[in-house]
Protein backbone atom coordinates (compact mmCIF):
# COMPACT_ATOMS: atom_id res chain seq x y z
CA UNK A 1 0.00 0.00 0.00
CA UNK A 2 1.33 3.71 -1.19
CA UNK A 3 2.20 5.96 2.05
CA UNK A 4 0.72 9.22 1.98
CA UNK A 5 0.67 12.02 4.52
CA UNK A 6 -3.26 11.81 4.77
CA UNK A 7 -5.45 8.61 4.98
CA UNK A 8 -9.13 8.91 5.75
CA UNK A 9 -11.19 6.11 6.29
CA UNK A 10 -12.74 5.36 2.72
CA UNK A 11 -9.41 6.19 0.85
CA UNK A 12 -7.24 3.47 3.39
CA UNK A 13 -10.52 1.16 2.52
CA UNK A 14 -10.16 1.25 -1.10
CA UNK A 15 -6.52 0.83 -1.67
CA UNK A 16 -6.46 -2.42 1.00
CA UNK A 17 -9.31 -3.63 -0.54
CA UNK A 18 -7.61 -3.67 -4.08
CA UNK A 19 -4.09 -5.04 -2.48
CA UNK A 20 -5.91 -7.85 -0.62
CA UNK A 21 -7.43 -8.49 -4.36
CA UNK A 22 -4.35 -8.37 -5.87
CA UNK A 23 -3.03 -10.90 -3.39
CA UNK A 24 -5.62 -13.35 -4.07
CA UNK A 25 -7.64 -12.53 -0.46
CA UNK A 26 -11.69 -13.58 -1.51
CA UNK A 27 -13.77 -11.36 -0.57
CA UNK A 28 -11.35 -8.73 -0.16
CA UNK A 29 -13.75 -5.51 0.88
CA UNK A 30 -15.14 -7.35 3.25
CA UNK A 31 -11.95 -8.30 4.71
CA UNK A 32 -10.44 -4.52 4.58
CA UNK A 33 -13.51 -3.32 6.64
CA UNK A 34 -13.54 -5.85 9.24
CA UNK A 35 -9.85 -5.50 10.07
CA UNK A 36 -10.30 -1.03 10.12
CA UNK A 37 -12.88 -1.29 12.04
CA UNK A 38 -11.30 -3.72 14.80
CA UNK A 39 -8.48 -0.72 14.39
CA UNK A 40 -10.87 1.76 14.92
CA UNK A 41 -13.15 0.12 17.76
CA UNK A 42 -16.08 0.85 15.34
CA UNK A 43 -18.69 -1.43 14.00
CA UNK A 44 -18.06 -2.21 10.68
CA UNK A 45 -21.19 -0.10 9.23
CA UNK A 46 -20.15 2.67 10.99
CA UNK A 47 -16.84 3.00 8.61
CA UNK A 48 -18.97 4.45 5.97
CA UNK A 49 -20.86 6.90 8.56
CA UNK A 50 -17.34 8.21 8.96
CA UNK A 51 -16.00 8.00 5.97
CA UNK A 52 -13.76 11.11 6.16
CA UNK A 53 -12.47 10.66 9.28
CA UNK A 54 -8.66 10.74 9.59
CA UNK A 55 -6.79 7.95 10.01
CA UNK A 56 -3.84 8.14 12.13
CA UNK A 57 0.12 6.87 11.37
CA UNK A 58 -0.54 4.71 14.86
CA UNK A 59 -3.58 3.09 13.24
CA UNK A 60 -2.28 2.70 10.34
CA UNK A 61 0.42 0.81 11.72
CA UNK A 62 -1.94 -1.37 13.29
CA UNK A 63 -3.99 -1.74 10.29
CA UNK A 64 -0.87 -2.37 8.13
CA UNK A 65 -0.08 -5.34 11.14
CA UNK A 66 -3.77 -6.96 10.69
CA UNK A 67 -3.29 -7.00 7.03
CA UNK A 68 -0.05 -8.74 7.23
CA UNK A 69 -1.55 -11.32 9.50
CA UNK A 70 -4.43 -12.28 7.11
CA UNK A 71 -2.09 -12.01 4.09
CA UNK A 72 -0.21 -14.88 5.91
CA UNK A 73 -3.63 -17.14 5.92
CA UNK A 74 -4.37 -16.40 9.26
CA UNK A 75 -8.24 -16.50 9.54
CA UNK A 76 -10.21 -12.92 9.44
CA UNK A 77 -12.47 -14.30 12.65
CA UNK A 78 -8.84 -15.52 14.89
CA UNK A 79 -7.19 -12.15 13.94
CA UNK A 80 -10.52 -10.13 14.82
CA UNK A 81 -10.64 -12.58 18.43
CA UNK A 82 -14.44 -12.70 17.73
CA UNK A 83 -17.31 -13.97 15.01
CA UNK A 84 -21.16 -14.75 15.20
CA UNK A 85 -23.11 -17.52 15.46
CA UNK A 86 -26.87 -18.07 15.28
CA UNK A 87 -27.06 -14.02 16.64
CA UNK A 88 -24.46 -14.89 19.04
CA UNK A 89 -21.36 -12.94 19.53
CA UNK A 90 -18.58 -15.02 20.48
CA UNK A 91 -15.09 -15.18 21.04
CA UNK A 92 -12.89 -17.40 19.10
CA UNK A 93 -8.95 -18.13 18.58
CA UNK A 94 -7.23 -21.23 17.74
CA UNK A 95 -8.11 -23.51 20.45
CA UNK A 96 -11.16 -24.72 18.33
CA UNK A 97 -13.03 -24.63 15.04
CA UNK A 98 -14.70 -21.22 13.77
CA UNK A 99 -18.29 -21.61 13.82
CA UNK A 100 -19.72 -22.26 9.77
CA UNK A 101 -23.11 -20.96 9.05
CA UNK A 102 -23.97 -24.19 7.46
CA UNK A 103 -23.72 -25.57 11.43
CA UNK A 104 -26.71 -22.89 12.03
CA UNK A 105 -29.16 -25.82 9.85
CA UNK A 106 -27.94 -28.07 12.42
CA UNK A 107 -29.20 -25.88 15.37
CA UNK A 108 -32.37 -24.63 13.37
CA UNK A 109 -33.56 -28.90 13.08
CA UNK A 110 -33.06 -29.45 16.55
CA UNK A 111 -34.93 -26.55 17.57
CA UNK A 112 -37.51 -27.47 15.26
CA UNK A 113 -37.82 -31.37 16.46
CA UNK A 114 -36.95 -30.06 20.30
CA UNK A 115 -39.38 -27.51 20.58
CA UNK A 116 -42.43 -29.18 19.98
CA UNK A 117 -42.04 -30.82 22.91
CA UNK A 118 -43.48 -28.85 26.41
CA UNK A 119 -40.88 -31.27 28.62
CA UNK A 120 -37.10 -30.17 29.15
CA UNK A 121 -34.96 -31.17 26.21
CA UNK A 122 -31.92 -32.75 27.77
CA UNK A 123 -29.40 -32.51 24.95
CA UNK A 124 -26.13 -33.97 24.60
CA UNK A 125 -23.47 -32.32 22.07
CA UNK A 126 -20.46 -33.83 21.25
CA UNK A 127 -17.63 -31.69 19.75
CA UNK A 128 -18.72 -28.65 20.94
CA UNK A 129 -15.32 -26.80 20.10
CA UNK A 130 -16.28 -23.00 20.52
CA UNK A 131 -19.11 -24.22 22.34
CA UNK A 132 -21.08 -22.03 19.43
CA UNK A 133 -24.08 -24.79 18.84
CA UNK A 134 -24.49 -25.60 22.74
CA UNK A 135 -25.08 -22.16 23.62
CA UNK A 136 -27.48 -21.32 20.80
CA UNK A 137 -29.18 -24.58 21.95
CA UNK A 138 -29.52 -23.02 25.16
CA UNK A 139 -30.29 -19.71 24.26
CA UNK A 140 -33.26 -21.04 21.74
CA UNK A 141 -34.96 -23.83 23.80
CA UNK A 142 -35.83 -22.65 27.44
CA UNK A 143 -35.95 -25.61 29.25
CA UNK A 144 -32.91 -27.16 27.60
CA UNK A 145 -29.97 -28.61 29.95
CA UNK A 146 -27.01 -29.73 27.57
CA UNK A 147 -24.05 -31.57 28.25
CA UNK A 148 -21.21 -30.45 26.03
CA UNK A 149 -18.40 -33.22 25.30
CA UNK A 150 -14.90 -32.07 23.66
CA UNK A 151 -11.86 -34.08 23.50
CA UNK A 152 -9.93 -30.80 23.70
CA UNK A 153 -9.19 -29.11 27.29
CA UNK A 154 -8.51 -25.83 25.05
CA UNK A 155 -12.03 -26.06 23.40
CA UNK A 156 -13.54 -26.54 26.65
CA UNK A 157 -11.88 -23.81 28.17
CA UNK A 158 -12.86 -21.31 25.33
CA UNK A 159 -16.26 -22.64 25.36
CA UNK A 160 -17.14 -21.96 29.08
CA UNK A 161 -15.64 -18.51 27.95
CA UNK A 162 -18.09 -17.96 25.76
CA UNK A 163 -21.38 -19.63 27.76
CA UNK A 164 -20.12 -17.47 30.37
CA UNK A 165 -20.69 -14.47 27.83
CA UNK A 166 -23.51 -15.42 26.51
CA UNK A 167 -25.40 -15.61 30.06
CA UNK A 168 -25.65 -19.52 29.14
CA UNK A 169 -23.42 -21.36 31.37
CA UNK A 170 -26.12 -22.33 33.79
CA UNK A 171 -27.61 -24.46 31.28
CA UNK A 172 -24.63 -26.24 29.70
CA UNK A 173 -22.51 -28.78 31.74
CA UNK A 174 -18.87 -29.09 29.73
CA UNK A 175 -17.09 -32.59 30.09
CA UNK A 176 -13.76 -33.33 28.31
CA UNK A 177 -14.21 -36.85 26.80
CA UNK A 178 -13.23 -38.90 24.00
CA UNK A 179 -16.45 -40.21 21.87
CA UNK A 180 -14.57 -42.38 19.99
CA UNK A 181 -13.44 -44.28 22.60
CA UNK A 182 -15.12 -47.77 23.38
CA UNK A 183 -16.44 -46.75 26.78
CA UNK A 184 -18.30 -43.52 25.93
CA UNK A 185 -21.32 -44.34 26.20
CA UNK A 186 -21.27 -45.35 29.63
CA UNK A 187 -20.14 -42.27 30.99
CA UNK A 188 -23.17 -40.67 31.19
CA UNK A 189 -25.93 -41.77 33.84
CA UNK A 190 -28.77 -41.41 32.00
CA UNK A 191 -30.35 -41.03 28.78
CA UNK A 192 -30.85 -37.67 26.56
CA UNK A 193 -33.73 -36.37 24.00
CA UNK A 194 -31.48 -35.74 21.70
CA UNK A 195 -27.57 -36.35 20.53
CA UNK A 196 -26.04 -33.64 18.49
CA UNK A 197 -23.20 -33.56 16.95
CA UNK A 198 -20.76 -31.75 14.00
CA UNK A 199 -17.93 -33.91 14.39
CA UNK A 200 -15.02 -34.06 12.20
CA UNK A 201 -15.46 -35.40 8.74
CA UNK A 202 -13.25 -34.09 6.66
CA UNK A 203 -11.25 -37.48 5.43
CA UNK A 204 -7.39 -37.47 6.11
CA UNK A 205 -6.94 -38.30 2.19
CA UNK A 206 -8.15 -34.60 1.35
CA UNK A 207 -6.30 -32.64 3.59
CA UNK A 208 -3.98 -32.10 0.86
CA UNK A 209 -6.43 -30.48 -1.08
CA UNK A 210 -8.34 -28.09 1.33
CA UNK A 211 -8.00 -24.74 1.60
CA UNK A 212 -4.17 -23.73 3.41
CA UNK A 213 -6.03 -21.35 5.45
CA UNK A 214 -8.64 -24.48 6.74
CA UNK A 215 -5.02 -26.32 8.30
CA UNK A 216 -4.44 -22.77 10.68
CA UNK A 217 -7.87 -24.16 12.57
CA UNK A 218 -7.62 -27.41 15.24
CA UNK A 219 -6.74 -30.53 12.23
CA UNK A 220 -8.46 -32.31 15.39
CA UNK A 221 -11.80 -30.89 14.99
CA UNK A 222 -11.26 -31.56 11.23
CA UNK A 223 -9.98 -34.71 10.09
CA UNK A 224 -10.71 -38.12 10.81
CA UNK A 225 -8.86 -41.51 9.10
CA UNK A 226 -11.72 -41.57 6.44
CA UNK A 227 -14.41 -39.36 7.41
CA UNK A 228 -17.07 -41.97 9.09
CA UNK A 229 -15.39 -43.04 12.24
CA UNK A 230 -17.51 -40.71 14.46
CA UNK A 231 -20.74 -40.98 12.04
CA UNK A 232 -20.38 -44.57 12.81
CA UNK A 233 -19.68 -44.70 16.54
CA UNK A 234 -22.56 -41.93 17.35
CA UNK A 235 -25.21 -44.00 15.92
CA UNK A 236 -23.85 -47.13 17.16
CA UNK A 237 -23.73 -45.24 20.44
CA UNK A 238 -27.28 -43.76 20.13
CA UNK A 239 -29.15 -46.78 21.11
CA UNK A 240 -27.73 -46.36 24.43
CA UNK A 241 -27.63 -42.25 24.86
CA UNK A 242 -30.63 -41.54 23.49
CA UNK A 243 -34.47 -42.65 25.21
CA UNK A 244 -37.09 -44.25 23.14
CA UNK A 245 -37.74 -41.78 20.14
CA UNK A 246 -34.86 -40.02 20.95
CA UNK A 247 -33.26 -37.43 18.32
CA UNK A 248 -29.54 -38.34 16.40
CA UNK A 249 -28.82 -34.69 14.88
CA UNK A 250 -25.63 -34.78 12.74
CA UNK A 251 -23.84 -32.61 10.35
CA UNK A 252 -22.73 -33.92 7.19
CA UNK A 253 -19.84 -33.82 5.02
CA UNK A 254 -21.04 -33.10 1.18
CA UNK A 255 -20.39 -36.45 -0.26
CA UNK A 256 -20.72 -38.92 3.18
CA UNK A 257 -24.95 -38.64 3.20
CA UNK A 258 -25.96 -42.10 2.00
CA UNK A 259 -23.37 -43.88 3.85
CA UNK A 260 -24.59 -41.89 7.17
CA UNK A 261 -27.66 -43.55 6.44
CA UNK A 262 -27.00 -46.78 5.89
CA UNK A 263 -24.93 -46.76 9.21
CA UNK A 264 -27.78 -45.45 11.24
CA UNK A 265 -30.52 -47.69 9.39
CA UNK A 266 -27.93 -50.41 10.45
CA UNK A 267 -28.22 -49.18 14.37
CA UNK A 268 -31.40 -49.69 13.71
CA UNK A 269 -32.36 -45.94 14.09
CA UNK A 270 -35.62 -45.02 12.51
CA UNK A 271 -37.12 -42.13 10.58
CA UNK A 272 -34.18 -40.86 8.98
CA UNK A 273 -34.09 -38.15 6.53
CA UNK A 274 -31.92 -35.37 5.57
CA UNK A 275 -31.92 -31.64 5.22
CA UNK A 276 -30.05 -29.81 2.34
CA UNK A 277 -28.20 -26.55 3.05
CA UNK A 278 -28.25 -23.11 0.72
CA UNK A 279 -26.02 -25.11 -1.56
CA UNK A 280 -28.01 -28.24 -2.30
CA UNK A 281 -25.76 -30.31 -0.51
CA UNK A 282 -27.68 -32.99 2.15
CA UNK A 283 -25.95 -30.99 5.45
CA UNK A 284 -28.27 -32.23 8.41
CA UNK A 285 -29.17 -36.10 8.66
CA UNK A 286 -32.03 -36.51 11.54
CA UNK A 287 -33.01 -40.04 12.72
CA UNK A 288 -34.92 -41.69 16.06
CA UNK A 289 -34.26 -44.28 18.40
CA UNK A 290 -36.94 -47.06 17.93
Amino acid sequence: MTEEKLWDVVSLLKTSAEFLKQKGIEEARLNAEYLLASVLKMKRFDLYLNFDRPVSPKEREQYRELVKRRLAGEPLQYILGETEFFGIALKIDKRALIPRPETELLVEEVINELGKSESPAKILEVGTGSGCVAIALAKSLEKAQITAVDVSPDALELARENAALAGASEKITFVEADALAPDFATKFAEPFDALVSNPPYIPLSEKESVQKELLREPEIALFSPTGFEFYEKLCADAQRLLKPHGLLALELHDKASEKVKLLAAKSGLKAIRTTKDYGRFERVLLARKG
